[in-house]
């Protein structure tokens, strides 16, 4: 039996009696380290929620298309319109310029009567345009009176229209209907034709019928010109304009006389 011992420290690497570890091991001994297992999600949890992917912005809706344009409408007034001025659907007419003459109603709501109206003219320029027009008239007819001997029947009245209306007979009753004629001629026709006598333009007024402004035609001119003359170169001459005048300061809401309502007109002012 050998005496040898074997040598002190570590074996030599070519020890044949070492058990090589396997591949993979670590040279420093022991066993390896156990792999971590994948951490397990506790019970009844659920893996977190994808996120949604971006959502697309909706595409744009396209511009509502324009109607095309309508036509105009045919002019002329539609057949059954009372107006002229298109179809019973179609916005009402608007209201005549000078109001209406039932405008005033008197019920709760009602529109002003005065509505779309100019100015009344005012009581004392009537009055001054009144004097005017009987100067423009009476002036003449003071000249071609001569003949007539109107002037020696004056002796007995003041008044230029008492004098005539005393004359029955004669040169007297020529005279009388050539002053009736005279003054009744004067207003209706200057009326007719413009709505205003020299006295009225002087004091910036006129003559318009009550339902549209307009200026009276003959027939209202004559029918006013014959209620305001007619009585006060026959009988009362005095008494007449006295009455006229009254009316015409306490008439509402137009300030009409007796002639004005005949007629159916009003004396409006006008701008010139």
């Amino acid at each position: 039996m050998s005496n040898d011992q074997p040598p002190h420290g570590p074996p030599p690497d070519e020890d044949p009696f070492r058990k090589k570890p396997p591949e993979g091991t670590p040279q420093g001994g022991g066993p390896p380290p156990p792999s971590e297992p994948p951490p397990s999600e506790p019970p009844g949890s659920q893996p977190p929620p994808s996120e949604p992917p971006p959502q697309q912005p909706p595409p744009s809706e396209p511009p509502p298309q324009q109607p095309p344009p309508s036509e105009p409408p045919p002019s002329g007034p539609p057949p059954g319109s009372p107006y002229g001025g298109g179809s019973p659907y179609d916005s009402a007419p608007p209201p005549p310029p000078y109001g209406s003459p039932y405008g005033g109603g008197g019920g709760y709501g009602a529109p002003d009567p005065l509505s779309g109206m100019p100015p009344l003219a005012e009581s004392g320029k009537r009055i001054l345009a009144r004097i005017i027009d009987w100067l423009i008239i009476a002036v003449p007819l003071a000249l071609i009176g001569i003949p007539f001997d109107v002037y020696d029947r004056t002796t007995d009245s003041d008044d230029f229209g008492d004098a005539i209306s005393q004359t029955s007979t004669g040169s007297g009753l020529v005279f009388q209907l050539l002053t009736i004629v005279a003054f009744v001629a004067y207003d209706t026709l200057m009326h007719a034709k413009a709505g205003q006598t020299l006295g009225k333009k002087l004091m910036k007024m006129r003559v318009a019928m009550l339902n549209d402004g307009s200026t009276p035609p003959m027939n209202a001119s004559l029918i006013r010109a014959i209620v305001l003359w007619l009585p006060a170169l026959i009988c009362c001459a005095c008494l007449w304009p006295l009455l006229l005048l009254i009316l015409i300061l306490v008439d509402k809401p137009y300030k009409q006389g007796l002639h004005d309502k005949a007629a159916k007109t009003v004396v409006v002012s006008t701008p010139q």
